[in-house]
């Protein structure tokens, strides 16, 4: 359980670094318009620090986590993560003005997908889990 409290306590710390980051580097670029920074805030915030903070009272109430869950929230680290960063380095390119090739920006959508797609997946299985307990 501790785990789960130190977890959500790190991805805390990193939605308000990101809250900070598009705040304050959207107003040294004179930035007006809408970024996809906007959301590393609330993506940290919601799938990290929320979804941890409930793991932390559904293992205090189910005793559901094993070594199986251990590796299904690797999973899930991962995506966020993963998402998250796809998510800045969009944001910076919209900030900037960075004219990116069909490439690079199928690319960064493609990696974000599958950050995504990381996170519902162990999303379900972390549910799957706990079902069993209850």
């Amino acid at each position: 359980m501790k785990r789960y409290i130190n977890t959500a306590l790190v991805y805390a710390i990193l939605a308000m670094i990101g809250g900070v980051f598009y705040r304050e580097f959207t107003k040294f670029n004179g930035f007006t318009a809408k970024t996809t920074l906007a959301f590393l805030h609330t993506h940290y915030f919601m799938l990290g620090m929320v979804f941890f903070l409930l793991l932390l009272v559904l293992e205090k109430n189910f005793s559901f986590t094993n070594a199986k869950t251990g590796r299904i929230l690797t999973v899930y680290h991962i995506g966020l993560n993963l998402t998250v960063i796809m998510l800045a380095v969009r944001g910076v390119a919209q900030v900037l003005a960075t004219q990116l090739s069909p490439a690079a920006n199928a690319a960064i959508s493609g990696m974000a997908g599958i950050g995504h797609i990381m996170l519902g997946i162990s999303l379900v299985l972390v549910l799957l889990q706990i079902k069993r307990k209850v």
